[in-house]
């Protein structure tokens, strides 16, 4: 089955059809096949679930071999807010294929991914018409606060967590955005991964696999 975006599958383990789906959005310079590997991990314990990381729409300029979903170097805050709109099309176009190609609903997919990843996917979960069940994000921050204020459409379930150690997107980043949900009336889950540098540990894998098995089964 072929996407819009250039995607490693992962299929329910069970080889049944896929009760629910998960799109997990790489890093800046990463690809799918980097963030597939957390996939892999959470596949064992949800073998009914599809798994869908998509390479971002763009090369990546610092990491030629990568992708990002929109610039970040040299760019104005109001520069990425524009750029991080055009990929937000992007993913909510894939999101709309994995729905009609494996009749699924919006309550059965996630979303959520690491670093820039989870700026695209709490930016994208929160504008959609179509609400989605959840967003799993790591190391990640909210792009733009004031604007996504004003463009609040729907309220899926979200868990965020970071590193306390993240020298490339630091924890305050974490503190902003529950300072932004809690002022915006959502519920979330957040979690301080200790000792921890810009990556995603197991315990964060862990914790992700566990608020995904609550929330989408």
């Amino acid at each position: 089955m072929s996407y819009s975006l250039n995607t490693t599958i992962l299929d329910p383990l069970s080889k049944k059809k896929a009760k629910n789906a998960v799109i997990l959005c790489h890093g800046y310079g990463g690809d799918g096949k980097d963030i597939s590997l957390l996939a892999s991990y959470w596949r064992t314990h949800m073998p009914d679930t599809l798994f869908i990381c998509p390479d971002g729409p763009e090369k990546c300029k610092v990491s030629p071999s990568g992708f990002q979903w929109f610039d970040l170097m040299d760019q104005t805050k109001e520069q990425i807010l524009i750029k991080s709109l055009a990929a937000e099309v992007k993913l909510n176009k894939l999101i709309d294929e994995v729905m009609q190609k494996n009749e699924l609903q919006g309550e059965q997919i996630a979303i959520g991914g690491f670093s820039q990843g989870c700026m695209i996917s709490l930016q994208a979960g929160l504008k959609r018409k179509d609400k989605i069940n959840s967003i799993v994000g790591y190391s990640g921050k909210i792009i733009d606060t004031n604007y996504l204020k004003n463009n609040i459409i729907s309220r899926p379930k979200i868990i965020l967590m970071h590193g306390d150690k993240d020298e490339i997107v630091p924890i305050n980043f974490l503190f902003e955005a529950r300072d932004f949900f809690n002022k915006n009336n959502y519920k979330i889950e957040s979690q301080i991964l200790n000792n921890c540098e810009h990556r995603i540990p197991v315990e964060g894998s862990s914790l992700g696999l566990e608020f995904l098995k609550k929330n989408l089964n």
